[in-house]
């Protein structure tokens, strides 16, 4: 059975949304860490937000490494009720959300990497159906923005399988459910 599983770049104060505040901490070993865990991956699951912007950038991006070949090639698994033409090697989930995630888990071995997307994690976990999370905590506080645990959230627990700290500070910290 494959994995779900959550790469998703926080501040210490939680916030999650418009990450444009990561880059002074990305470096070699943060993009080691995203190639990897791209490369172990057989397809993405992507918010319909986080398709959208993705979508408007990845396809003119170039590099040595096959990071960006690899983000275009992978096929795109997106809940959505309003999208319609899918494009960048998307497939449209229409029907029911939960039960067409547990099928596509069964499907082979190979994992479901999430990238944002946070209302889709958060659906997700109600039905615990993500297996690992890995939480790129760069060293910064934003003040405003969104967070992936909301107030109202259902307490969960979860038991840490790595810890990682780059030289720029950040912490990349990895749960299982």
């Amino acid at each position: 059975m494959k994995k779900v599983i959550v790469s998703l770049y926080l501040s210490l104060d939680g916030v999650m949304e418009e990450p444009a505040w990561t880059a002074p901490y990305f470096n070699h070993e943060v993009g080691k860490f995203q190639h990897d865990l791209l490369f172990a991956s057989e397809a993405l699951l992507l918010g319909r937000k986080t398709y959208q912007g993705m979508a408007a950038a990845w396809p003119a991006m170039k590099d040595e490494d096959g990071f960006a070949d690899r983000m275009n090639s992978v096929p795109k698994f997106v809940p959505t009720t309003t999208l319609e033409d899918a494009e960048w090697n998307a497939n449209f989930i229409k029907g029911n959300v939960i039960e067409e995630i547990k099928r596509l888990k069964q499907e082979s071995s190979q994992n479901l990497l999430i990238y944002g997307s946070g209302e889709l994690i958060r659906s997700l976990m109600q039905h615990d159906l993500i297996d690992e999370y890995h939480f790129i905590v760069n060293p910064v506080v934003v003040g405003k923005g969104e967070r992936l645990f909301k107030e109202g959230i259902d307490q969960k627990s979860f038991k840490l399988i790595n810890t990682q700290t780059t030289d720029t500070g950040v912490a990349i910290l990895s749960y299982s459910n």
